[in-house]
Parts: C-alpha cells; structure tokens; sequence
C-alpha cells in the first residue's frame, strides 16, 4: 500500500495530501464508498453538511475497525448557518451525524458576500469551535484574496486551508501563491474539473507516453505542485486508480505542459457572486 504524503498545517496538525471525497455521492451509497476507499489506504475523507451523508461517513469510519486517530475527517458549514449560534449549533450536529468526538477539520464552506450575515462573524464563530477543542483545525472553501485579507485584519485565526476550485483549465496560479505566502494549505476541489480535461489531446498524450490514465496525471500534477487533492468516485477500479500517484514522477515540461491549459474555466459557481443559502 502506498505511503500518502502529510502536509503540516500552520498549527501544526497534519493532513493527508491526497483524500477521498464524498460530494454528490448519495447518502444511502456513502457508507459502501467510503468503506471501500478505507480498504484501499485513503485516510483522508472530505464531506459537508450540505452534502447530506456525514452519517454514512461516521458509520463507514465506525466500522472500519481503524483507530480514530489514523482517519483525518473534515467537513464544512451549511451556507445557512452563518450567523454566530447557528454556526455553533450546526459544528454539534455535524459532530453527532458523524458520531465523532472531534473533528479534524471544519471548515467555512462559501463567504456568501451577499447575504445578511457577514462572514467574519461567522469566522468568528469558527474560531469559537477551534479554541473548544473539539476541533483539530478550522479553514475556509472558496475564499479570495479579499476574503482573506478581511480575515486577517479583523479576526485572530488565520485559516489553515482554503478549499477553491483548481483543475488544468483553471490552475488558480495567483489565489495559490497567496495561500502559500499567508501558511494557508490549498485544497483542490473538483481537481479533473468533473471529467473535463480528461479528453484534453496534452493529457491523453502523457497519460499513453507513461503508461498512466489521464486522470493519474491530472492528480499528480496536483500532488506535485503540492495542493491537498480529494477526487470522487464511487467506482472502485477508480479509487484504486485515484491512489496510485506514487509510484511515478510528472517531469518539469509535463508538469509545465499542464500547468499551460489554463483557461481561466470554472465548472462551478464564482466565490464573489454565490450566494445560495438551501431552503
């Protein structure tokens, strides 16, 4: 089994860099998945309150039979719970969902600019939970540079992660700089851009020149450029596949290669414009 790289984070707790995660898998088909990326070596697992399936996550951890201590969990807030004693309320039920004593990571899911709430009470908030202790680290989704810089001016915690969007078509070169300098992790979500670069002519032509698929190239290159990856599938021929990143190496033009489809292209909504609180 393939020993998985930890990034340490700027409180020192230690993630995995590459995850399993359970976005639009349904709740009834969670536990089954998870349990079979924990018996492939995933230790990293990445839910959400709004996804609906912490339990199935909680009962696929319960049942593993793996010490608490090995499985780094994280989840994140419901957009509607941003305001100080909803957000508090929602940490205790993630916790209960998931029938665990602490939490890995929580993090803030979407900054939600135009709402009625401003995001730094909820930050504040979060900052709450953390010093509770029943929380290993707190972070933010989908936050920009400003988001961020507001963070830092009118709030004690600096976010461990930022959780955004990065795939080959939108690489996020300025927002990753901006974490790296601030000790933020990035955490790349949908990282094949849901399957969309997988056909892309420059990746199929490494993945057949390695002997690789193209989305064990797609991984790796974010793996080497050092981000936190948690691809999705329910397929385990795919977690399989998904896992086996490190066994081989991306070469400076391969890596250079990819890193030059940038588009600019995201697959979801834009952080400074969303604003979908669920009814």
């Amino acid at each position: 089994m393939a020993t998985v790289p930890a990034i340490r984070l700027n409180n020192g707790v230690e993630i995995p860099q590459l995850g399993f995660g359970v976005y639009q898998v349904p709740p009834e088909d969670t536990a089954d998945a998870v349990s079979t990326a924990l018996e492939i070596g995933y230790r990293h697992i990445d839910t959400a309150e709004m996804y609906g399936n912490e339990k199935g996550v909680g009962e696929a951890v319960a049942r593993s039979g793996i010490d608490r201590g090995e499985v780094f969990v994280t989840s994140k807030l419901n957009n509607g719970f941003h305001r100080r004693d909803d957000a508090l309320r929602a940490f205790d039920q993630s916790l209960g969902d998931l029938g665990l004593e602490y939490l890995d990571l929580f993090l803030v899911h979407w900054p939600l600019p135009g709402i009625d709430v401003d995001y730094i009470e909820t930050w504040k908030a979060m900052e709450e939970i953390y010093a509770g202790g029943r929380c290993r680290a707190i972070g933010v989704s989908n936050f920009q540079a400003h988001h961020l810089r507001r963070l830092f001016s009118e709030t004690q915690v600096r976010p461990a992660v930022n959780q955004i969007e990065v795939h080959p078509y939108l690489t996020q070169e300025e927002l990753r700089a901006f974490d790296a300098d601030h000790e933020i992790v990035t955490e790349a979500w949908s990282p094949i851009a849901q399957g969309k670069v997988l056909d892309d002519p420059a990746i199929v032509a490494i993945a057949e020149r390695l002997d690789r698929t193209p989305a064990q190239v797609v991984l790796r290159w974010h793996v080497q450029r050092g981000d936190v990856v948690f691809p999705k599938s329910v397929s385990r021929q795919r977690m399989q596949e998904n896992f086996e990143l490190f066994d081989f190496e991306l070469g400076t033009g391969d890596m250079a290669t990819l890193t030059g489809l940038d588009r600019g292209e995201r697959t979801g909504p834009d952080p400074d414009t969303f604003n979908y609180i669920p009814g």
